[in-house]
């Protein structure tokens, strides 16, 4: 079953002191452009989450939207032990110091020594982005298992749009057919006519060359093969419709066959009737083409 290149999909989470927001859309495109905006710090997301995109889709412009914060005040902070002793030791040295020179120095406070650059650290546990990762990686299964979801479900709407499309080119192409098989008594009666005015008219004509270039005017209006082939193009499009995998492009180029078959009908027509038959054909086509953009 065909699949739309629209689709959209969001989604949230959290993990210990991150929480996130995923934003993942799509709309229709030539080939596959993927555009993922994911932190630089999540080492290696990105990598995935592209590798996962690709072997799902087959065609569209999608963008990926990955947004991660960190709440501050969950975080616990941990004394830097060798950054305490660091400092305690410096400041004996100091005191030492100071009493040899006969200073007195005011008494060092514990919120002095905590306030030093680097005493207080953060824990370790969050430094590793890995836990992170892989729970990212985890939750976007499902988020992509959705946006393949709605992209289907356009996909379906897209296909019954287009099978009516291709049952009103299969009625008009038999009307086609009717009115030019009820015309063929006609032309015929009219090349007799043609034929007898021209030798009436025209001394020292030859007339076997002059109904050879008749008959030649009879096959240029011939419109059965533009019948035939919209009716074999009619059958191969409903195949393709009812194939997997990415069909959008083979579909575009059919309408532009189907429109080259009606464009020739109707400049072969010489049948008012049988011109607007051709006329509806065109517009049902270029209605066909416009859907037909949006497949994968």
């Amino acid at each position: 079953m065909i699949k739309s290149m629209t689709g959209f999909a969001s989604g949230k989470g959290a993990l210990g002191p991150h929480s996130w927001s995923w934003e993942l859309r799509s709309v229709n495109g030539k080939g596959l452009d993927m555009r993922l905006r994911v932190p630089d710090w999540l080492t290696g997301l990105e990598a995935a989450l592209r590798s996962d995109l690709s072997g799902a889709v087959g065609r569209g412009n999608v963008t990926l939207s990955l947004r991660v914060t960190r709440e501050e005040s969950a975080t616990e902070l941990q004394l830097n032990a060798s950054a305490m002793q660091a400092a305690l030791a410096a400041l004996a040295q100091t005191e030492t110091m100071a009493a040899a020179q006969g200073l007195a120095l005011t008494p060092s406070r514990a919120s002095d020594l905590l306030g030093l650059k680097g005493m207080m650290d953060a824990g370790n546990e969050d430094d590793d982005p890995a836990p992170l990762v892989a729970q990212l990686r985890t939750e976007f299964k499902g988020l992509l298992a959705d946006f393949l979801t709605m992209r289907q479900t356009e996909g379906q709407a897209l296909a019954d749009i287009l099978n009516a499309q291709l049952d009103q080119i299969a009625t008009l192409t038999d009307q086609a057919a009717a009115l030019a098989e009820q015309r063929r008594d006609e032309m015929a009666q009219n090349l007799r006519d043609n034929l007898a005015r021209v030798l009436d008219n025209a001394q020292g004509a030859d007339p076997d060359r002059v109904a050879q270039e008749l008959a030649l005017i009879a096959v240029k209006a011939d419109i059965t093969e533009e019948i035939d082939r919209l009716a074999a193009h009619v059958t191969t499009a409903r195949a393709l419709l009812a194939q997997d995998g990415p069909v959008g492009r083979k579909l575009d180029f059919l309408t532009q066959e189907f429109n080259r078959e009606a464009n020739t009908l109707c400049s072969k027509s010489q049948n008012a009737e049988l011109t607007s038959v051709g006329l509806e054909l065109k517009a049902v086509i270029d209605q066909m083409r416009e859907q037909v953009q949006n497949v994968e």
